[in-house]
């Protein structure tokens, strides 16, 4: 072989050099990239880590793609994790369930495209103050994470709560407008409140009781809310299944009485539950429950339904029942509300002008062009409206007057108080002048005692309802009353006008409206 081309020998030397050399590089480019990612770590702003696809674990489980934040697939796999470093090295956790207080309004009011704008500038500002060590993460809509570990101690996570609220406090910029949103934080310590299993649902029952409490606050987690959340999940799971099976629910009615007859107007729908275990379930516990969990829509539609398929079942029977129905503040931003309105009148055959839909002042005032808009369309199909809990809230007269409402309805804390309180008599007083002058007729609810229902009258209040005349009854029960009315044995109790009975003449007053107990 000639000297000038190397042997076989030499070639195959040669041929390990370079793929020695091709190993150490992936070991340099390995080692770089992990000194950039600790880099990257020691920075302070710890979002998700890039999202690469792969069959275990696809890019859209890792990564938010709103706000680049990590989503909550990602953070129980940290948090899997990080229990288990703790339990080695017998160190702490803190977990800071964030939710924001009043961001549903800023969807309502500009619209997605705004809100998520608002939703980017909120992770932003949630990233710039994590830590290394720390995960932040979206759970969804504007709820979300942050995982401090690092052995905090709860004064420190305390601490870090207060900084996030007073971050996100800052103003935000929404369509050229400037909002102001606040927050409430639910905070849980490992391993002080419980198993990794348990953590994030119990830092979420410490984020409602913040809430619930006013919001804008934190505060930790405590064993009684333990029990409160998982009766809570029960509940919700039963009354959904109660809405998909139209099983347990039915609606009482309490009669509405003529402030100067007597006789009765018509009558207010309200909701009952009976639970197949737990017996008759109180509003107050439900509808909170079913507004949390999103089954408020359903449920109010059902009651509507409800509602209509009553009202023709009582003209078939020759009863022109006038009734009212509550609508919530969350079935005021539903999209199609009017049109399921108007699809329950026409399906039931039910003219619009026997239906009065109460809305409170406080709901109706959230957001006062949104509920403009919602009104006036309700106002266009025939339906009549009322603005119910008068007093409470605080209504600008300029946009009160401009609502095509028909009634007012006194909250019933005045008129417990109006035979007591010269106060709460002269607060009565001024809500049915102003009433008056803007052409509304008005409804004081609880009334209780003669001497309130005499005072009512002399103060020249148009409907009452209470328990003085009559708790809520089932429809049955209702119809009983009617029966007895017609009969001429009613002894002293109120009695139907007769334009109840006889639909072909006109009714004699306006609709009542309806509200819960």
């Amino acid at each position: 072989m000639s000297p000038d081309h190397p042997s076989s020998l030499q070639w195959w030397w040669m041929l390990a050099a370079l793929v020695g050399v091709g190993v150490l590089m992936s070991i340099l480019r390995a080692w770089l990239a992990a000194r950039q990612r600790a880099a990257h770590a020691e920075q302070g702003l710890h979002r998700a880590p890039p999202p690469v696809a792969s069959p275990e674990k696809p890019a859209t489980q890792v990564q938010d793609p709103l706000t680049g934040l990590a989503t909550r697939l990602w953070l129980e796999d940290q948090l899997a994790a990080a229990v288990m470093r703790a339990e080695a090295r017998q160190r702490r956790l803190a977990l800071l369930y964030v939710d924001m207080d009043g961001f549903k309004p800023v969807n309502d009011s500009f619209g997605y495209a705004s809100g998520d704008a608002l939703l980017r500038e909120v992770g932003h500002r949630l990233a710039s103050m994590g830590r290394g060590t720390d995960t932040i993460a979206r759970m969804g809509s504007d709820e979300f994470i942050m995982l401090l570990d690092g052995d905090p101690d709860s004064a420190s996570a305390a601490l870090v709560a207060d900084r996030v609220r007073h971050k996100l406090q800052i103003p935000y910029v929404v369509a050229g407008r400037e909002v102001r949103l606040s927050c409430s934080i639910g905070i849980v310590m490992y391993p002080e409140h419980g198993p990794r299993a348990k953590l994030i649902a119990r830092a979420d029952a410490a984020m409602l009781a913040a809430k619930h409490a006013g919001g804008n606050m934190h505060c930790f987690f405590d064993a009684s809310m333990d029990h409160d959340s998982e009766n809570t999940i029960d509940l919700q799971r039963d009354l959904r299944r109660a809405i998909e099976t139209r099983t347990g629910l039915e609606l009482h009615y309490q009669p509405k009485i003529d402030g100067r007859t007597g006789d009765i107007t018509g009558a207010e729908a309200l909701l009952r539950w009976h639970h197949p275990e737990r017996g008759m379930v109180s509003p107050a516990v439900f509808i909170p429950i079913a507004e949390r969990f999103g089954l408020i829509g359903a449920l109010g539609q059902w009651v509507t339904d409800e509602a209509c398929r009553q009202v023709h079942v009582w003209l078939d029977q020759g009863l022109r029942m006038h009734v009212a129905i509550n609508l919530s503040v969350h079935q005021l931003r539903q999209s199609d509300l009017v049109d399921k309105i108007q699809e329950a009148l026409t399906r039931h055959k039910v003219p619009a002008e026997l239906i009065t839909f109460e809305v409170t002042e406080s709901a109706a005032m959230e957001d006062a062009k949104a509920s403009m808009r919602i009104f006036e369309r309700l106002s266009s199909i025939g339906v009549h409206l009322s603005i119910d809990d008068f007093g409470t809230g605080y209504s600008s007269l300029s946009h009160l007057r401009k609502l095509p409402a028909t009634q007012l309805k006194i909250d019933r804390s005045f008129v417990q108080d109006v035979d007591q309180e010269e106060d709460a008599k002269a607060i009565v007083r001024a809500v049915i002048k102003l009433a008056h002058a803007l052409g509304l007729t008005v409804v004081a609810e609880g009334v209780e005692t003669q001497a309130q229902q005499g005072i009512l009258r002399h103060l020249g209040c148009d409907e009452m309802q209470g328990y003085l005349f009559a708790k809520p009854m089932p429809a049955a029960h209702l119809n009983r009353w009617v029966s007895l009315d017609k009969s001429g044995d009613a002894g002293d109790r109120p009695g139907f006008r007769l334009s109840a009975f006889n639909m072909d003449e006109p009714s004699a007053g306006r609709p009542g409206p309806v509200q819960s107990e």
